[in-house]
């Protein structure tokens, strides 16, 4: 029998290309999205269930489960995708978005990951990726939401290994680098006061920066590579860099003081 793997965030980028990876390696694929009547790709697509799931609906968490289950038979993988980014100085955002910021990166992971739990453990087996970034290891300029967004996940998913690993469910983490997707459009929620010049310099050469780097991005398949490793190779290890930039980066961070990586760091976006 085909085994099945539930991908939250698969209408684009990353999860639109971890569904076509797994359904090419003969998986049956849930493949979730807020608005699955938009989708024309993955619907056409054979043992692909196109279903809706918005990580800040419970309801819909658990109809997209319960649907999966019924049309597959059980769930062996789930793929915790779903996610954007809020850049910015922190005083530009309303405390609205910095909710919803860590509702949708944090709590929506979380109440995913719990509705799935109970038919995990009655299997006694089951993988959980939880897409983080290299931006769970460090951090840049004017990303405080996100990459406290990140930073949880890094630390909610290396704990929950230890006690999920007891009753046979595997946890990883799998870390992006720069990747060519929609995360600098619909993905990304940047928020800036030009009323506050104190940050305006700032904001300038980290969009300058971002442009930079996504001009050398990797594309989505690679990610999608390396989350199907974490789910099939069957060994312990719990993080996965994707990227040759993710590869670099966090190479240096293991290697580096805080403060000569954040030297660094000033230095990559032309910072005093």
């Amino acid at each position: 029998m085909n085994k099945t793997v539930l991908i939250t965030g698969s209408s684009a980028g990353i999860g639109k290309a971890t569904a076509k990876y797994f359904q090419e390696k003969g998986w049956n694929v849930i493949a979730t999205m807020r608005s699955p009547e938009k989708e024309t790709e993955l619907n056409q697509l054979d043992n692909v269930l196109v279903t809706r799931l918005d990580v800040l609906d419970l309801e819909s968490i658990k109809m997209a489960i319960k649907e999966g289950i019924a049309n597959f038979g059980q769930i062996d993988a789930l793929v915790n995708n779903a996610g954007y980014g809020a850049y910015g100085p922190l005083e530009s955002f309303p405390r609205e978005n910095i909710v919803r910021q860590f509702d949708t990166n944090v709590i929506g992971l979380l109440d995913v990951t719990r509705a799935i739990l109970p038919h995990f453990r009655a299997n006694k087996r089951g993988v959980i990726v939880n897409i983080s970034s290299i931006g769970g290891k460090m951090t840049f300029p004017l990303g405080s939401l996100y990459h406290g967004t990140k930073f949880a996940v890094e630390g909610i998913s290396e704990a929950l290994s230890f006690e999920l690993s007891q009753i046979g469910i595997q946890v990883k983490i799998v870390e992006p680098g720069a990747i060519a997707t929609d995360f600098a459009g619909r993905s990304f929620d940047f928020s800036n006061d030009e009323s506050m010049p104190e940050y305006q310099e700032t904001v300038g050469k980290l969009m300058e920066g971002f442009g930079n780097a996504l001009s050398n991005a990797s594309e989505p398949i690679v990610v999608a590579d390396k989350i199907y490793e974490a789910v099939t190779d069957g060994t312990d290890k719990l993080r996965y860099e994707a990227g040759d930039d993710a590869v670099q980066l966090m190479a240096n961070r293991k290697q580096l003081d805080d403060a000569t990586m954040m030297a660094n760091v000033k230095a990559m976006f032309g910072l005093k």
